[in-house]
């Protein structure tokens, strides 16, 4: 422990988080949040505990250990889950619900669009856009994509 970060991070046999608290005390099943997932990722992080109440608050993951770092970004990495979409190959209707046909740095898939209100514009030119099932693809900027994606996806905006 250190005087800037008076706690630790390790696992548990089962795989779970645990943080060790400047008191010594352990607290299982850790949940790293993010405050700003897509605009700062790596600044504003709680640590919640299986209550649901914020045990500690990071600033930057800057201030952590390597250890502690590798630790948190693997639990986050899992509960980020947000695919690349890289190329839109096609959709169903210019209406929705619609299905898109995609390709993204995961892989190539599909989904359903719902509605237009499921595509949300972030700063910098991104989108974030929602699929029926939740699985939010990112967009990181519009102008990046292709011709013929970029057109398919002006009809929705």
């Amino acid at each position: 422990m250190t005087s800037s970060n008076p706690f630790q991070l390790e696992r548990d046999p089962f795989g779970r988080l645990v943080l060790i608290d400047a008191q010594g005390e352990r607290h299982v099943g850790i949940v790293p949040v993010r405050a700003f997932p897509l605009s700062t990722p790596g600044q504003g992080i709680s640590l919640v505990g299986s209550e649901g109440r914020e045990l500690v608050w990071i600033d930057s993951v800057e201030q952590l250990s390597a250890q502690a770092r590798a630790l948190l970004e693997e639990d986050l990495a899992v509960r980020d889950f947000a695919p690349t979409l890289l190329k839109l190959h096609g959709v169903s209707s210019f209406g929705v619900p619609s299905t898109w046909t995609i390709s993204t740095d995961r892989g190539e898939t599909s989904f359903v669009l719902k509605a237009e209100e499921d595509i949300r514009r972030l700063e910098g030119g991104a989108l974030l856009i929602a699929s029926a099932h939740g699985v939010q693809f990112r967009i990181p900027d519009v102008k990046t994509l292709d011709r013929a994606s970029r057109k398919l996806l002006e009809r929705f905006l």
